[in-house]
């Protein structure tokens, strides 16, 4: 793949994969942003360079796989240094989007905290995103089964939170 094709490609899947990190990183936006650049800088390194794109694939999954495995590792670093996203640090964040937007989705983005790092991906995968669970579980590394399971779980804890 060369670097115009790369580029095109990530125009179309930027939107997309903003509104899912955005939403995985719980409404903070510059800790999505800091996964999407780590992602895309991962993405473009192995697809212009190392020539680990091939043609044919599915470059919207290959493209998540990557992102999806940034933000396990960001997420696995913020909690080695011991970084946690309180509830005040969360109503800043709300607050600093759009005001109206933040507000309507102010305790949505409590639940999501609120779930593992691998219930939230799958959740936002499957509702927000409407992948397949076969597509999930390939971009999560993991069986269709744990991928029913973690949607389960995910929905139940989100229940139990949003009441």
């Amino acid at each position: 793949m060369n670097r115009e094709d790369f580029t095109e490609q990530i125009r179309q899947e930027l939107p997309r994969l903003r509104k899912f990190l955005l939403a995985a990183c719980s409404g903070n936006r510059d800790e999505a942003d800091d996964v999407a650049q780590e992602a895309l800088l991962k993405a473009y390194t192995a697809a212009v360079h190392d020539g680990a794109f091939h043609d044919g694939t599915n470059f919207s999954a290959w493209l998540f796989r990557i992102t999806y495995n940034s933000l396990l590792s960001h997420q696995r670093k913020r909690a080695r240094i011991g970084v946690h996203t309180g509830m005040e640090e969360l109503q800043d964040v709300a607050a600093s989007i759009n005001s109206d937007d933040a507000f309507r989705y102010q305790h949505l983005y409590y639940a999501i905290e609120g779930l593992t790092v691998t219930e939230r991906t799958a959740v936002l995968l499957f509702y927000m995103e409407d992948r397949p669970i076969r597509e999930i579980a390939q971009l999560m590394d993991t069986h269709e089964g744990t991928v029913k399971s973690l949607l389960s779980r995910g929905r139940e804890h989100l229940r139990r939170l949003l009441k």
